[in-house]
């Protein structure tokens, strides 16, 4: 349940989050296993780089439409099962994916993955920001970090686990399933008692600093929604084909490249729980701003640099500044639309799904005609698209 501090202040509960933060991480590790054995899938399924594309596309894509639907029945429905039960698909799509010989096996199993994440996060981010005691930003930004704790822990698991025992390892994971399930099962209990006993809550929170009617919010949740596309289109590049351009260009092994993959995630991570950090306390539009004008430099230098451990310092760089918008973006839509945290979870997890999926798809056939290096050219010129953060209100700090 919700704890209050002596002013009758709702209190951050940590043991909520941190427990919210594992489960995201366990979740996500299993999805960023997918992309980390991609070279292994490409060889033994005799995949072209276009059909490596589709995979991710439709792991994405089951996530991205169904997770804003998901998010409105959050709104409006509260089960102590409901985040425990899209685990159910995630293990099935990782025991068809364990056997899968052939690629319609394949896309099959991805979409129940898909399905599975998309059942996840809106009500977890939800359980977030009931447990943020007022510290929205930090809030998230703690749930956030447990995703990108397991998109960099992904690749190792596959480098250790899957890679020497091949496809069939693939089926071990669902014992991170059950346990994930079993935890969020107490979760749900917490949700829904907390949302019982909710009071009005006296703690410092972000508004625009005048009314807005809905078209004017949804023009600005627009603003909000493309930022979160061209970051995510970028990191989409990074994640599914980073990979490939090492091997590429250096001639590192399948085993190293994961590991510089791992570097990359591991950056977002800490870029996320700094961004996070920042944005409760000078403004969510300040660390937006900031990861816009910071990324681009190391951006456009990366495809052109002719140092192995360069390229992997300035991805990290890129990781971290990029990633500190993540929770500032989506903790503003919140501010924007209160009652609606199902709804915008839902649009702008579905949105990182969907722009992942599209961008895995598009630089897959790029990566076939052009080469992996012009995919790396072209998508360097993504974070340019966040000038669009000049047309964001600015927020002030008030008592809720």
């Amino acid at each position: 349940m919700a704890v209050t501090g002596s002013g009758g202040a709702e209190m951050t509960v940590f043991t909520v989050l941190f427990a919210t933060c594992f489960c995201h991480f366990l979740n996500d590790t299993m999805q960023s296993m997918l992309p980390a054995v991609y070279p292994l899938m490409k060889s033994s399924l005799g995949l072209t780089f276009a059909e490596i594309g589709l995979v991710t596309l439709t792991l994405q894509v089951t996530s991205s439409l169904v997770q804003p639907l998901v998010g409105i029945y959050a709104d409006s429905h509260h089960h102590s099962w409901q985040l425990a039960v899209g685990m159910l698909f995630t293990i099935t799509g990782l025991f068809m994916l364990s056997v899968a010989e052939s690629l319609p096996v394949v896309l099959v199993s991805v979409a129940f993955m898909g399905c599975g994440s998309s059942v996840f996060h809106p009500q977890a981010s939800q359980v977030s920001q009931l447990a943020s005691g007022g510290r929205r930003g930090l809030a998230q930004s703690i749930f956030q970090v447990g995703g990108n704790g397991g998109y960099a822990f992904g690749p190792l698991l596959a480098a250790a686990v899957i890679v020497p025992n091949g496809m069939r390892a693939v089926g071990w994971l669902g014992v991170l399933a059950l346990l994930a399930a079993v935890i969020l099962l107490y979760i749900g209990r917490w949700h829904v008692r907390a949302l019982r006993e909710q009071r009005r809550r006296n703690v410092p929170t972000w508004a625009t600093a005048r009314h807005y009617g809905r078209q004017r919010v949804a023009f600005f949740v627009v603003v909000l929604l493309v930022l979160m596309f061209s970051k995510n289109f970028y990191s989409a590049c990074m994640v599914n084909y980073f990979t490939f351009f090492l091997i590429g260009k250096f001639h590192v092994s399948i085993s190293a490249s994961q590991y510089c993959l791992f570097a990359f995630l591991a950056a977002q991570a800490i870029g996320t729980l700094g961004g996070g950090w920042l944005g409760d306390r000078i403004g969510r539009k300040w660390v937006i701003w900031f990861s816009i004008l910071g990324a681009a430099p190391f951006t456009l230098i990366l495809p052109h640099l002719d140092s192995l451990y360069a390229t992997v310092a300035v991805s990290v760089l890129t990781g971290i500044i990029m990633a500190s918008a993540f929770s500032s973006i989506l903790v503003y839509a919140t501010d924007l639309m209160p009652r609606h945290t199902g709804v915008v979870a839902g649009l702008f997890y579905g949105l990182s799904f969907g722009a992942a999926g599209l961008g895995s798809a598009l630089f897959g056939g790029m990566a076939d005609t052009q080469g992996i290096q012009r995919v790396f050219e072209i998508s360097s010129l993504l974070p340019f698209v966040g000038v669009c953060a000049m047309f964001l209100p600015k927020m002030t700090r008030v008592r809720g």
